[in-house]
């Protein structure tokens, strides 16, 4: 639908140009020409040669080219604000009626320079020039994108103001071009309220970048399981749709529709979340009693990440002083007078034991305490049935025992069994876009039997750097490449109470 829209787009500006030469003085032979058509409306409105080139190249073209047709309809008279809008908005159609009306003639450079802009129409203008290049940087090169949550703490902070960069592994063509300038996903002021129409959409396709997604790379992407989500306070990302499905369901999405309001965001539409690459296509990743391997290899781990510890003691409680001043904990205390801290960074479970959330620097301080007996990662448990591929019969895994899992890879096979299915099914139905059943031992995909499948993208997986305050692939599984918004660059503003001065200009590792 979308490409046959812009063949329609293309085919009635074209024709509309063609008309108008023809108008103008120009030969039929020439000016049906498609494309040549733009270098002689530029000749004879004495356009510089350098706009045609530009209207040549992809997205920008398209805003060229309507500024060139604006400037050739100034030289037929149109000066209106109302005949541009029309030309910007809907030129497959108001440029063809242009040229055949038979009150519209043809003046030329006089007629174009006997018009006077007045004041108000220099600063609309002006307002749209800078809406539009604003637009364009923010889509192709970088954009900026705040923390929201502490997922990748101590690495980046709630507060942190990040550019990411667009260009790094290459922009991606907006699936969904009619956008209010300048947000996301939803309207200023109405969070509940989509920001884009559809009546566009595009298939999905990347400009190259300068570089490819390296491991270890910090990466803005597209939330994959925020295609569908409860448009309702307290769900959105936050409490995803497929979770509430799952968990509060039982799998009856008949139920569900008729309890909630449900909104089907495209994909470059759904939330954007920052985390770290851990793992690339065809790698096999696992999480063994809290550390992460990758390849049999235990993972990179960034000198600012946090895991909870839990920590014993010979019964000598620390000092609040420490626990603030040293580990930066904001200490509250229960009725019974034992404390703990307010984002549940630490906790008392006894007289003697302690879990703590601590970067690797403040674990060896920790351990190096004279009370501290012993210390080790604390292995979360009791999640189980909400981790990533949701089939506990065949993946009973936890949160800090996970895996092994391989990451798919574009044009890697793979063997379908009744055993794996649960961990490729969203990607070969939501993200491939095919239909798949099971038949037996066999599995019908497409409508053709088959107990193998190849990929057709690159997935990803991705954790964040506050391993046991992060909602990551271990809940939702594999980032498909056309998820991929951009890489994290640089923290150019960062606030809470105050500007954090040692925060400014900071670049992500």
């Amino acid at each position: 639908m979308g490409w046959f829209a812009l063949f329609i787009y293309a085919i009635g500006y074209y024709v509309g140009i063609s008309i108008m030469l023809e108008k103008a003085g120009t030969s039929k032979k020439r000016a049906w020409i498609p494309i040549y058509n733009i270098w002689l409306v530029c000749e004879i409105c004495s356009i510089k040669k350098i706009w045609f080139w530009l209207q040549l190249v992809p997205i920008i073209g398209a805003f060229v080219k309507i500024w060139i047709a604006i400037i050739f309809s100034m030289h037929f008279g149109k000066y209106n604000l109302l005949h541009h809008t029309a030309i910007a908005l809907v030129p497959f159609i108001y440029l063809p009626c242009l040229g055949l009306s038979q009150h519209t003639r043809w003046g030329g450079r006089a007629m174009f320079n006997s018009y006077k802009k007045p004041v108000s129409r220099e600063w609309i203008d002006s307002i749209v020039f800078a809406v539009i290049a604003a637009s364009i940087i923010r889509t192709f090169f970088f954009e900026a994108y705040v923390i929201p949550s502490e997922s990748m703490e101590k690495t980046l902070l709630v507060n942190d103001f990040l550019f990411v960069d667009k260009l790094a592994y290459g922009p991606r063509i907006p699936s969904t071009p009619l956008s209010f300038p300048f947000v996301h996903n939803t309207m200023p002021f109405n969070s509940f309220e989509p920001s884009y129409l559809t009546w566009i959409t595009l298939p999905y396709k990347r400009i190259p970048g300068f570089t490819s997604i390296k491991r270890n790379d910090v990466v803005i992407f597209n939330f994959p399981e925020g295609d569908t989500i409860i448009n309702e306070p307290n769900y959105l990302s936050f409490n995803p749709y497929y979770d509430v499905l799952r968990m509060d369901y039982k799998d009856n999405r008949t139920a569900l529709l008729q309890d909630h309001e449900i909104l089907v965001h495209p994909y470059d539409k759904t939330d954007n979340y920052i985390k770290r690459c851990v793992g690339m296509p065809n790698d096999t990743l696992y999480i063994h009693e809290g550390i992460l391997y990758i390849n049999n290899q235990p993972a990179f781990l960034p000198p600012t990440s946090q895991t909870e510890y839990l920590v014993e003691t010979n019964g000598t409680p620390f000092t609040t002083d420490l626990l603030e001043s040293n580990l930066g904990y904001h200490l509250i205390s229960n009725d019974e007078g034992v404390y703990f801290d307010e984002k549940y960074n630490f906790r008392q479970l006894d007289k003697n034991s302690y879990v703590m959330n601590l970067t690797p620097e403040k674990a060896q301080f920790i351990k190096n305490q004279p009370n501290v007996t012993k210390i080790t990662n604390y292995i979360e448990v009791g999640l189980e049935n909400r981790l990533f591929p949701f089939d506990m019969a065949h993946f009973n895994w936890g949160l800090d025992n996970y895996g092994p899992v391989i990451v798919p890879k574009k044009g890697v096979t793979v063997k379908l069994t009744k055993e794996n299915i649960a961990l490729y099914k969203r990607a070969i139905i939501t993200y491939e876009q095919n239909t798949l059943q099971e038949d037996g031992d066999n599995f019908v995909i497409n409508g053709v039997v088959s107990n193998q499948y190849t990929f057709k993208y690159n997935y990803y997986w991705m954790m964040g750097d506050n391993r046991h305050q992060s909602q990551d692939s271990r809940f939702w599984g594999f980032v498909p490449e056309f998820d991929i918004v951009g890489k994290a660059s640089l923290i150019w503003f960062s606030w809470k109470n105050g500007i954090r001065w040692d925060r400014l200009f900071k670049p992500i590792h």
